[in-house]
């Protein structure tokens, strides 16, 4: 019956995307949905991703300083850590598990709440593709918007870890850059990236799944958020096993 269940969430979500990802009736209508849905995704989550990846950055290089102090461990491996702590999964990963908090409960708020107000039953009615026009702005906006915000998310981790090497006296400024510095590859800042589009993808479709299946009233949209954020965070965390086995 459980795996009944799953297969047929399965199906209903493959239904939605492929009546999502159709050709957009009114262009210029999508084109300003995309644009207020990458403000409304992603403009206003930076505030949340540099305060988060400011203090991170910090803690890690603290942490890493202070715990695995070694006179056989070179100075510069809290700089190294903390870098590759940063490219290879805070940033991508763990970002995105927190995004899927913010992100994920207002889209399947705010469909849910559509559903439930029978708005989208109105759309319908006038003959509106309300699965394109409602969701495919919200998954391009936001795959759009994510790369930016790992970016940020890279830029503050350092800076915070900079913070404790001015600020704190942990560890030396030369010392931290040397660490920074050390056998960098670019190809980590690309897989973040990468992988970052994948979950994006994941949170926005989940999220919209769930808000636009609601049945019921106020309560039964709560619960829907809830199960979004669920869902997205767990499918984030598999396919983050596989994607990293795959880039690697």
């Amino acid at each position: 019956m459980l795996i009944k269940n799953y297969l047929t969430t399965l199906g209903c979500y493959l239904q939605l995307m492929g009546r999502t990802f159709t050709r957009p009736d009114r262009f210029r209508m999508f084109m300003r949905q995309y644009v207020k849905e990458m403000a409304q995704l992603g403009v206003d989550s930076i505030g949340i991703v540099l305060l988060i990846s400011f203090f991170i950055g910090a803690v890690i290089c603290i942490q890493i300083k202070l715990n695995i102090q070694s006179p056989w461990m070179p100075h510069w491996v809290s700089g190294y850590t903390t870098r590759e702590i940063m490219l290879l999964e805070f940033s991508s990963s763990i970002m995105c598990l927190i995004l899927s908090g913010k992100v994920g409960s207002n889209i399947a708020t705010e469909i849910g709440t559509m559903r439930v107000t029978q708005q989208i039953d109105a759309l319908e009615i006038m003959g509106v593709n309300s699965a394109n026009y409602l969701i495919l702005p919200k998954i391009v906006g936001l795959v759009t918007m994510i790369p930016l915000l790992v970016i940020f998310s890279i830029v503050s981790g350092v800076v915070g870890a900079y913070a404790t090497a001015y600020v704190g006296n942990v560890i030396t400024a030369t010392d931290l850059t040397a660490g920074m510095q050390y056998e960098f590859t670019q190809w980590f800042v690309w897989m973040g990236i990468i992988k970052s589009l994948f979950f994006a993808f994941i949170i926005s479709s989940v999220s919209a799944y769930y808000g636009y299946n609601v049945e019921g009233g106020s309560i039964e949209v709560g619960k829907a958020s809830t199960n979004a954020v669920v869902a997205s965070s767990m499918l984030i965390l598999f396919s983050d096993l596989f994607l990293t086995q795959l880039l690697s």
